[in-house]
């Protein structure tokens, strides 16, 4: 019986598998935590992730389709050498035959991990890898207070940030059960906190902070939609007002990372199917932000987040006229581009 239980995982992700594991099943209701765990286990199975022959991305239906196709990726030789792994993403057919034909056939050093869904216990798939002395099958369950405090440290400290025991259990009482959710959270506060060393409950509640997005939607959707004059007008109201340039900026910084995962999570839908997608959108923002999603590419995006960090950081460090200067000046910038872009 090769099922890990779920209160070992994290402990077997640290030290790594045995390398005698050809197959490792990652399933469960949390899809989040899932697509995560499969990416870590199969772009850890290879020395550089980024090439293609050496990490195999295929789809389950294909498999479903041509059974024999992962028998031939698992007994590839790599061009030169090194590691080599199969990254399995989850399909709606049954592939189950194909990993039981990789686990009965003996050698071959490709790793294989299988990104799957919520399995019973007698799914195919799940039977098959828990019955193999060369298989693992991970469950991932959605985080409890304990993971998700873990979480928040690990993730802050990959980005050279402490934070402090208020200001974690602050967040941590924010996030839901769905891994991918709660990291863009944590992502999120990490940029908007990048550069100070320690994030306290001031910065979470900044970057959680409703209010201060609702107000500021005017002037953010004005931008990434190309309005150039009523990017100017909405910000010069919000000066004038005494908002301070950093909130405006970060919660630009906030509306462009969930453009971006929405353009990446979207790829190959309209505009409109991916507005359908974007939770708790207001109806009366759709249309705009389907104008947005269609004049900001993922590489647009890329670059105006890290236009918006070095601008969050630049108006943290400044003050008064100065903070505002760099905020109104991206703003303009970021909305002459989108009406380029239009």
């Amino acid at each position: 019986m090769t099922a890990v239980k779920a209160g070992e995982v994290e402990g077997l992700l640290r030290r790594g598998p045995d390398p005698r594991i050809a197959v490792i099943l990652v399933y469960g209701p949390d899809t989040g935590l899932v697509a995560e765990r499969a990416r870590l286990l199969a772009e850890r199975a290879v020395d550089d992730p980024s090439d293609p022959f050496a990490l195999v991305k295929l789809d389950g239906d294909v498999l479903a389709s041509d059974p024999g196709r992962l028998m031939d990726e698992a007994g590839t030789v790599g061009l030169f050498g090194g590691k080599r792994a199969v990254w399995v993403r989850s399909g709606s057919r049954n592939y189950a035959p194909a990993v039981d034909a990789v686990l009965k056939q003996e050698g071959g050093d490709t790793r294989i991990v299988v990104e799957a869904g919520d399995l019973a216990k007698t799914a195919p798939l799940r039977v098959v890898c828990e019955r193999s002395p060369r298989a693992l099958a991970i469950p991932c369950y959605p985080d409890d207070a304990g993971t998700l405090a873990d979480l928040i440290e690990r993730t802050l400290r990959a980005d050279s940030l402490r934070i402090t025991r208020e200001a974690r259990d602050l967040l941590a009482g924010s996030l839901g059960g769905d891994r991918r959710a709660s990291l863009g959270e944590i992502e999120k506060l990490a940029l908007y906190a990048r550069g100070q060393g320690e994030v306290g409950i001031d910065d979470v509640e900044a970057i959680g902070s409703d209010v201060s997005g609702s107000v500021l939607n005017a002037l953010i959707d004005a931008a990434f939609a190309g309005r150039v004059a009523e990017t100017e007008r909405s910000y010069r109201r919000f000066q004038i007002e005494g908002m301070d340039a950093s909130v405006m900026l970060g919660a630009a910084l906030r509306h462009a990372l969930t453009l971006l995962a929405t353009r990446l999570d979207g790829e190959g839908k309209s505009p409109g199917a991916m507005v359908a997608g974007w939770r708790g959108l207001h109806f009366r923002r759709q249309k705009i932000v389907e104008t947005q999603l269609a004049r900001w590419s993922p590489a647009g995006l890329r670059r105006a987040v890290s236009l918006l960090q070095e601008a969050v950081l630049a108006a943290r460090r400044a003050s008064g006229d100065f903070s505002h200067a760099v905020a109104a000046d991206l703003f303009l910038r970021l909305a002459s581009e989108a009406a380029r872009r239009g």
